[in-house]
Order: structure tokens, then sequence, then C-alpha cells
């Protein structure tokens, strides 16, 4: 089989990653890093045994495959380009920074036939795949996604950075429209919003509060669902979901009346996971994982978000 031709734009923490998952892929040849920072990207391209370069445009004609990991205001330019050069792509999330550069790429990809997958890790948690099985028609719905402080996330709100991937999860998992949106949240020790708060209100009548913080004292990872007959609680840092069901056999036990299950997985490589997905799409044509449409879904959520917060917090400021 000849081998898929790709290529990672922006070798910084997460792109370095997706070099060296690419490097080690029997029927991947990774022909090219590329970084504005040209030292950097020199440097791990001696590890792989791979190319560098300072200009994405370097890399056209050489490469059937890309993953986008730049900084987000650089994700559209990069990616309409190697989508007008018939080069199928992976973008990390968000995917863009406007709704108008979304639907412009996906209006791109379907013309020509192309690709676009985003990069939302956490659909590749083995705990977020079994939920496949057991979530019938959720209810209410809360989610936690605490980190500690990291210095190198906060050139984007904790938004679009964490909780997007929350959105994203439940938006997959409700398979509705969102009604309402209710949303806090501050820049507590940075420029951008670092802790924040949703209220989404679905038209199938599912509620979800959504929180994500970047300036916890742990790290946490967890949504919780409760529908008809069910409560579920996911731990995706641990790889864990434990199912409580209504049971009258169950006389005895923590909750009398209740039956509960607990599955553990195993850890796995998310994000090997997700990169062998988009190389099996881009050899085989089919729908990636996650869509440029669902990309473009949590991003219309995120933003409509941080419009809130950034409205409420104006408001604040005049007072």
């Amino acid at each position: 089989m000849k081998k898929l031709r790709v290529g990672v734009i922006g070798v910084g923490y997460i792109g370095k990653f997706h070099a060296e998952k690419y490097a080690n892929m029997k029927d991947v040849a990774l022909v090219g890093v590329v970084d504005s920072d040209r030292s950097r990207a020199e440097a791990i391209a001696a590890t792989l045994c791979t190319t560098a370069h300072a200009d994405y445009r370097d890399l056209r004609g050489k490469v059937d495959a890309v993953s986008i990991a730049a900084p987000t205001p650089l994700h559209f330019d990069i990616s309409r380009y190697f989508l007008e050069q018939g080069v199928d792509v992976l973008i990390e999330k968000p995917m863009t920074t406007t709704l108008k550069e979304a639907d412009t790429l996906i209006s791109l990809a379907e013309a020509d036939g192309l690709i676009i997958q985003v990069g939302q890790l956490e659909r590749f948690n083995s705990a977020a795949g079994a939920l496949k099985d057991v979530v019938r028609k959720p209810m209410f719905i809360e989610s936690h996604r605490l980190s500690i402080f990291k210095s190198r996330c906060t050139d984007v709100s904790v938004v679009l950075d964490l909780m997007i991937h929350d959105i994203d999860i439940i938006l997959n998992l409700v398979k509705s429209e969102v009604k309402s949106i209710h949303a806090a949240g501050i820049p507590a020790v940075s420029d951008h919003v670092d802790i924040a708060n949703a209220r989404l209100e679905f038209e199938t009548g599912c509620v979800a509060n959504v929180t994500a913080s970047r300036i916890s004292i742990k790290n946490e990872r967890k949504i919780r669902l409760f529908q008809k007959n069910a409560y579920i609680s996911v731990d995706f840092a641990n790889h864990e979901i434990t199912i409580i069901r209504k049971d009258k056999t169950q006389e005895s036990g923590i909750i009398p009346g209740m039956a509960i299950e607990q599955r553990c997985f195993t850890q796995g490589d998310a994000l090997d996971d997700e990169l062998k997905s988009f190389v099996r799409s881009v050899r085989s044509r089919e729908v990636p994982e996650v869509t440029g449409q669902m990309g473009r879904d949590a991003l219309r959520v995120a933003l409509s978000v941080m419009d809130q917060i950034q409205a409420a917090n104006r408001r604040f400021l005049e007072r």
C-alpha cells in the first residue's frame, strides 16, 4: 500500500504530538513539519527524520493530508490554502475564530469532496465511545472540566480551550437544537475568561449545566447525565462510567431499588486513535468521526456563550 503523505502545521505543545504519532504509523509518511519558529521545527524534524519548514506553503504538492495545530487565528487561512490545493485537513479545535470562516471551509470541502476532521480529542476517549450504548434521550446533564493553571493555554478563553470539548460531546448525545443559552464567566488570572458556566436549554427539553475552569487546584473531567430510569456518570480522566438504573429486584445495597454498574476501560491513546481515524477517513473517503459541521456546531455554541459573558462583563464594568 502506498504511504499517505502527511504534514503537520504548527509543532508547539499539541502539534509536536501529532508529528510523533504520524511518524510511528506504518502506512503514513510524515513528509514535513512547519512552524514559524524555524529552530523548533528543525529540532522536531531531526528527531523524526523528516523535513522542517517555516512556511506551510512549502508543502504544496507534497502532501495528501495535513494536521493543522497552529494558533487558532491562523486556522482559517491555512485550512483554506490546503483545501484549495485538494488536500484533506484535520483542524485542531476550535476549528476557526468565526462561523463565517467555518462555513467557508465546509463549503470548500463539500465542493471538492474533501475531508475536514475537527480535533475534538475527548470524542476518542474510551469512556466517551461507550456512551453511545447507554445514553437514551437525556433530560439533564451536568459537566465539570477543571484544570490546574497552565500559562501556555491562555491565548484563548477557557470556553474555546476546555468547555468546547463538553459542548461537542453534549451536542452529540442530545442531538437537538439549542433553544437558549445563559452564561457567566470572568478573566481571573489572564486576559481571557478563565472560569465559565453555561446553561444550555435544548428543543427536546433537556438542560445542560456546563462548567469549565483553568484555575482549579485539581484536574477533573466529568459529565453526569440523567434520563428516564437511569443516572450515568462519566469520568473521562479515569476512563470510567457508572450507571445507576431502577431495579425492583435490588432490595439491598447502597441504594435499594437501584442497580449500580461500573464499567472501566483501558486508557488507550486518544490522540493516536484520533489521527488513525483521520487517516482511515482520508484513505476510504468515509465521513470522519468529527466532521467540519460538528466542529462548526460546537463553535457556534461556544461563541454564543462567549458573547453572553462579554456582554455581562461590560455591563458589570459600566456600573
